[in-house]
């Protein structure tokens, strides 16, 4: 067994540690929101009569991430989040959720809106994945 490390009292390769570790605060009592991730593809007719594109209905072809967060009794005012390459961190004053993506994303382009009505936060993010034959836009 040899260690890959230049530094040979390290204990861990820092390839080890998940990215977005350096939010977690296990000590914070705020409670984590509910929340639910779904993902959303654009298709046209090329896609759905003729199959032309070879798009297919999972998560491999989907562009966007779309997170939808219940926050009661929340105004738009305390909310605070920051999207990086794969991890989602929102804070309020009552709720804190730390999200590792399923997929890196590209935090430049995401969008995000709040729902007063529902007191829901929508946010979508667009799928940073490298080319091949099926994303090639």
């Amino acid at each position: 067994f040899q260690v890959k490390s230049e530094n040979k009292k390290t204990i861990w390769d820092t390839e080890e540690v998940p990215e977005g570790s350096e939010f977690d605060d296990t000590w914070d009592p705020r409670e984590k929101p509910e929340y639910e991730i779904s993902f959303k593809q654009h298709v046209g007719t090329e896609d759905v009569f003729f199959g032309m594109t070879g798009k297919d209905p999972s998560t491999a072809c989907c562009e966007d991430i779309v997170i939808k967060i219940k926050l009661p009794e929340t105004k738009y005012s305390d909310i605070t989040l920051d999207i990086q390459d794969k991890v989602l961190d929102l804070r309020t004053p009552k709720n804190k959720l730390l999200l590792h993506l399923p997929y890196p994303v590209n935090s430049k382009e995401g969008r995000a809106r709040f729902l007063s009505e529902e007191e829901i936060l929508e946010v979508t993010l667009r799928v940073s994945r490298k080319l091949d034959f099926i994303n090639f836009s």
